[in-house]
């Protein structure tokens, strides 16, 4: 069975961070090993959250426990989210490179196993918000996690403030990518009435959008990017594993607004998640 490993956000009582996303691995049979950054009660946008940071040294301390354990050996995806500390970060890129150094068990010259994949969503900003981790967290993203990443799924805001280039439409977001030289998912692409999400790498890009909702919960980032991570683990073709993540995200969106519902339905969701929405489009860009 595939196995995850998610360094980012605890929060109790709101479906984000690494809690949201290990509940819709699972609907893909991938089991997940959950590293806090931080232990909130519920996601800052309400308010004051409770809780706070993760000491970097219990952080450390249970990396050392999951390899102790020999699960480096095991890890098929590392996720990276949101850190309270530049500290959180180093410690997260070295167990990156922990993971990837790591035996795979029966891995033979004729016969290499597959090398774990690494997907860094660098939590750090969104449009009207500006930076909200403090500005040596974001530097340490861009500088340690960034070049580590073998997929990079930002916003529109992130990529721009990582590339200092424009991306909030389609084409532009094609190129800022591409400025990052990795594999980029991006959200909150905007054109028109539509809203989507770009993935680029230097020989394609693909755009899926759909129309705006009226309001999406915390957390529609995070689950793009489990969803995503899931279509890479599964073996799925680019576009297809885009329209099928933008699809789980856009239902559940829908399903929240219908039931006015706070947070994601993510678990009422389970079976919507794994499949494609005809209210999504795909649309190949370059």
């Amino acid at each position: 069975m595939p196995l995850a490993l998610i360094i980012s956000s605890h929060v109790a009582g709101s479906r984000v961070g690494a809690s949201a996303q290990a509940a819709a691995l699972v609907q893909f049979r991938i089991d997940s090993m959950i590293v806090p950054t931080v232990l909130y009660g519920r996601h800052p946008g309400w308010g004051i959250p409770g809780g706070a940071p993760v000491p970097i040294e219990l952080i450390e301390s249970m990396l050392d426990g999951i390899e102790a354990n020999g699960l480096f050996s095991q890890t098929d995806m590392v996720i990276t989210g949101y850190f309270a500390t530049a500290a959180q970060v180093r410690a997260a890129a070295r167990s990156i490179d922990a993971v990837r150094a790591a035996p795979r068990e029966g891995a033979t010259p004729q016969a290499p196993a597959r090398k774990p994949t690494v997907v860094v969503d660098p939590t750090m900003g969104d449009a009207g918000k500006g930076l909200y981790v403090p500005a040596e967290v974001a530097e340490a993203i861009a500088a340690e996690l960034i070049p580590r990443a073998d997929v990079v799924a930002c916003n529109a805001w992130e990529l721009q403030h990582l590339t200092g280039t424009d991306a909030r439409e389609p084409q532009a977001a094609v190129r800022a990518a591409r400025l990052l030289n990795k594999p980029t998912l991006v959200s909150s692409v905007q054109r028109g009435n539509e809203i989507g999400v770009v993935y680029a790498d230097r020989k394609e890009a693909w755009l899926a959008a759909h129309a705006k909702a009226l309001r999406a919960p915390n957390g529609a980032g995070d689950l793009l990017t489990a969803l995503y991570a899931a279509s890479i683990l599964e073996g799925q073709t680019i576009s297809y594993g885009l329209a099928r993540a933008v699809g789980g995200v856009a239902e559940t969106v829908t399903a929240a607004n219908i039931w006015n519902a706070p947070e994601l339905p993510i678990v009422a969701m389970a079976a919507r998640i794994k499949q494609t929405s005809p209210t999504v489009r795909i649309e190949r860009l370059a």
